[in-house]
């Protein structure tokens, strides 16, 4: 089961049709094509647009039951800008997503209740910006419950600076985050810069093993720092480069592919080789899923 906020995308190469996208909803998709049962929470507005929306979900194999709809609100738009290497930039009209009211929307209830029994629960710090502090505070509770079934919470401290007033708030929403969950995702420039700081891969990757969790560090092109519970170092899993084209999505692909791995069974290294082999193919093409 997954928390987020799905968005209307514009993309600056152009494209036809509706494009929509959001860190755990890219996630979502992902792991729904792999064949997982995933239920997306979220809340779009009740206008035709979040009903397309909804519907090529739906299209996709994703539960949408809590989906949630927003009586005055609608979901939110962002903008991306590719240099020539494939690198993007973001633009954002965010702040009256009617994913942002999700906690305070009838439904929420009976998805607490469901997220507490799922197979797997994931989100990220995106997620956890946007919903607010009664909504994180709702989303821990469910998460310190399934910790202490032995259930797995999957975290990504995705840090996006203009969604946070301020970065000390950020920081010990992360820190409480990283205590809930059992599987770390995290990404070094992410790190870096949410803690403003110039630890090591290795340094960030041992930081986050603490209480014995599963982390999977990401690296960019030096591949993925992997720590298993009871390990003093990490062991370091090498990618293979390939032409970049878009680089848009390629933390959520490694993440659907690596969940989609760890829910299959498969041992910690397994589930970094499929991760980084889904966003191998991610970044080659346009779109952060393509379509």
């Amino acid at each position: 089961m997954i928390f987020g906020e799905a968005m209307l995308e514009y993309h600056s190469q152009g494209g036809h049709g509706l494009r929509y996208g959001g860190d755990t909803l890219n996630t979502a998709i992902h792991l729904a094509r792999a064949g997982h049962d995933v239920a997306y929470v979220t809340a779009v507005g009740t206008d035709p647009i979040s009903d397309a929306l909804v519907a090529e979900w739906q299209d996709e194999g994703i539960d949408t039951r809590f989906v949630l709809r927003h009586p005055t609100r609608n979901p939110g738009i962002y903008a991306i800008h590719l240099d020539e290497h494939g690198e993007r930039s973001f633009l954002y009209w965010r702040d009256k997503s009617a994913a942002r009211e999700m906690f305070e929307l009838d439904g929420m209830k009976d998805a607490l209740a469901a997220a507490a029994e799922a197979k797997l629960l994931y989100f990220s710090l995106i997620t956890l910006a946007i919903i607010g502090a009664s909504g994180r505070e709702q989303l821990f509770d469910v998460s310190d419950k399934r910790r202490a079934a032995g259930l797995p919470v999957a975290y990504d401290s995705n840090f996006r600076p203009a969604l946070w007033s301020n970065i000390a708030d950020a920081r010990d929403v992360s820190q409480r985050a990283a205590k809930f969950c059992s599987i770390g995702l995290p990404t070094n420039s992410d790190e870096r810069e949410l803690w403003n700081t110039n630890e090591s891969d290795v340094e960030i990757a041992r930081r986050w093993s603490d209480e014995g969790r599963l982390v999977a560090l990401k690296a960019g092109e030096s591949g993925c720092l992997l720590m298993r519970s009871q390990q003093q170092e990490p062991d370091m899993i090498p990618t293979r480069k390939v032409k970049v084209v878009d680089t848009s999505g390629a933390g959520d692909a490694f993440n659907g592919g690596f969940l989609s791995a760890y829910l299959a069974g498969k041992d910690p290294i397994a589930c970094v080789e499929a991760g980084q082999s889904l966003a191998r193919q991610i970044i080659g093409r346009m779109g952060a899923v393509p379509r």
